[in-house]
């Protein structure tokens, strides 16, 4: 069968990999290996269901669910019975689930357990078109618009042997030019778009991502990004067409548990993890004995003297390579270890990763490369090579990815990869796509002479003082951010005179500070409005602030009671800033920094 389509490189996967691993989740405490056969039989049965419920070819089904091994069986189930696929985020309220499955036509929703299930019944009379739901785990009701998951692979299998034809026919009828899935984008205000983005799309990203030689079928990843993000669904749908074994994180929280267990060969990241492993190391080498800290800066001061000469592609001196040996032994093998002890790289996008933090794990002997992509690019623009990187860039160009940078410096993408446009929006999608055929990233960048993109900013992020200069504002978080002692800060002050800073204290470190400092406060609120942790903060500031030009520097900042959070709404579900947001909630703050 050619690859022209997802289900069809999902089933030519089945069929080569037979015995061979594909999926490792872990139930009651013990991890479960699903050879490639195992997967197949299960997705056979599920899209057999959908046949049976009367899904058409072209209905929308929708998937409310966390990342979990049952996401990518679903998945592929749905695009195996010829029907489209709407990721939708765990984090949604119940009206914003409402609107996607109404928006998106969608017939059949898949909920992950009895809280999404609750949501989705609590808007059920809104969502007219909707006709089942299928509850993954814990439904044990007798709603009669309610199947368990069992429940749908039963159907199938009641009903394979009428409609095992007609699947097969439906596998083979999808065209690459048919859609797959509409992504509706996590936004930061207002209703989410609809990407449609096709199955020619997805498989030209997998073709480009091929010809980098990244990924071989011995490699296993562990996956515990959203699936509901365009990022994470690439990574799914990379594993399959290499033939890797991916793992499933049991969730967030319990990731670095989940890498010493199954110690994955490469991750897929956003720099959020890096930045919290980056401060909690540095926080521990603080709070060790001179000694220790003695030893750990001599180990980095090797490291950084190796990834230079790496980065340049020059050959490592007999006493250098003797010295980091000694360096991995004394300090760096326990950050390897806590990965699993068998990561060969590792991927960051979803947002700009600290230069500072990617060479830090370099020096570690832990390569991080960079890409960069949105969910309209299917979903990737530009990646770093293990061959080829250079930190602070986002890499170059995939294999028939055209950019070009236009006047005004937005970055401009076309290429077998763009979605369609945007589902049922014909304004926006206008606005966003000209008629070349070039996608307009809404992103400010630059190409240097070796060929590597540079992202600079989000053109609608940019900030344009009152005098005119313009600032970056991601660029001067990220710096900021490089101190364990700050979680997050977000730089706001478009139209004002100069630019002002929200800051939060990671819980941890304040704490850690409070007791070093003699601070009776145990509260977090409270400790954050503590005089002498303002000061900590403010010292970070003025040290990061010698970096900076004199218009971008921090004249003011006001240290918040809260980090910023998903459940508060100030996060996307890939942890960034939601900057309108923020800067609604807290603008009585930032209008007292300019009184």
């Amino acid at each position: 069968m050619a690859e022209e389509t997802l289900a069809q490189m999902f089933w030519n996967r089945v069929e080569k990999g037979g015995d061979r691993p594909a999926q490792m989740l872990k139930r009651d405490g013990q991890w479960h290996t699903l050879t490639w056969a195992q997967v197949g039989e299960m997705v056979r049965e599920l899209a057999l269901g959908f046949l049976a419920l009367g899904r058409k070819r072209g209905e929308a089904v929708a998937l409310l669910s966390a990342s979990r091994a049952e996401w990518v069986q679903a998945d592929f189930a749905i695009l195996s019975a010829g029907c489209v696929t709407i990721p939708i985020y765990p984090s949604y309220t119940p009206e914003q689930i409402a609107y996607i499955v109404n928006d998106s036509e969608a017939r059949t929703l898949i909920v992950e357990d009895p809280l999404q299930l609750a949501k989705a019944l609590e808007v059920r009379g809104k969502m007219e078109g909707l006709e089942q739901l299928v509850a993954i785990q814990g439904y044990e009701g007798q709603e009669p618009s309610v199947l368990t998951w069992e429940e749908l692979r039963r159907l199938g299998r009641e009903n394979a042997e009428k409609l095992k034809s007609a699947l097969a026919e439906r596998v083979a009828s999808i065209r690459p030019e048919d859609t797959a899935t509409i992504v509706y984008t996590s936004g930061t205000t207002g209703p989410p778009k609809g990407v449609v983005q096709t199955h020619g799309n997805h498989m030209a990203m997998m073709r480009a991502i091929a010809q980098t030689g990244t990924i071989t079928p011995a490699d296993m990843d562990l996956l515990f990004l959203p699936l509901a993000h365009s990022y994470a669904r690439c990574e799914a749908y990379f594993t399959i067409d290499h033939g890797c074994t991916t793992a499933f994180a049991e969730n967030l929280d319990k990731v670095g548990e989940n890498l010493r267990e199954t110690r994955p060969t490469f991750l897929c990241s956003v720099p959020r993890v890096f930045e919290k492993v980056y401060a909690r190391i540095l926080a521990g080498v603080e709070a060790g004995s001179p000694v220790k800290k003695k030893i750990f800066y001599w180990a980095l001061g090797v490291g950084r003297q190796v990834s230079q000469l790496q980065q340049a592609r020059k050959p490592i001196p007999g006493g250098l390579a003797f010295k980091h040996r000694l360096a991995h032994k004394l300090v760096f093998h326990k950050l390897h270890m806590a990965l699993g002890g068998r990561l060969r790289f590792a991927v960051s996008g979803g947002a700009p990763l600290s230069k500072e933090i990617a060479e830090f794990f370099h020096a570690a002997g832990i390569l991080i490369v960079e890409g960069y992509g949105l969910t309209e690019t299917c979903p990737s623009i530009s990646v770093n090579r293990l061959d080829r990187y250079k930190f602070g860039t986002v890499g170059i160009p995939y294999p028939g990815v055209d950019v070009r940078i236009a006047p005004d410096g937005e970055i401009l993408v076309r290429g077998p990869n763009i979605a369609k446009g945007y589902f049922k929006k014909p304004d926006a999608t206008a606005e966003a796509w000209d008629r070349d055929g070039w996608f307009h990233t809404g992103d400010i960048g630059r190409i240097d002479d070796e060929g590597f993109l540079h992202i600079t900013d989000r053109k609608k992020d940019l900030i344009v003082t009152a005098g005119g200069m313009n600032i970056a504002p991601q660029n001067i978080e990220n710096l900021l951010k490089t101190d364990p002692f700050i979680s997050q800060a977000m730089v706001y002050g478009d139209r004002r005179p100069y630019p002002v800073a929200l800051i939060t204290v990671n819980p941890e470190e304040v704490a850690k500070f409070a007791k070093e400092q003699g601070i009776l406060v145990t509260d977090y609120a409270q400790l954050t409005k503590h005089p002498k942790v303002v000061e900590r903060v403010g010292r970070t500031i003025e040290e990061k602030n010698a970096d900076l030009q004199s218009y971008a520097k921090i004249k003011k900042f006001t240290v918040l009671p809260a980090d910023f959070s998903q459940d508060a709404g100030e996060l996307t579900p890939t942890l960034k800033v939601k900057r309108k947001v923020v800067a609604e909630k807290y603008k009585d703050a930032l209008e007292s920094l300019y009184r």
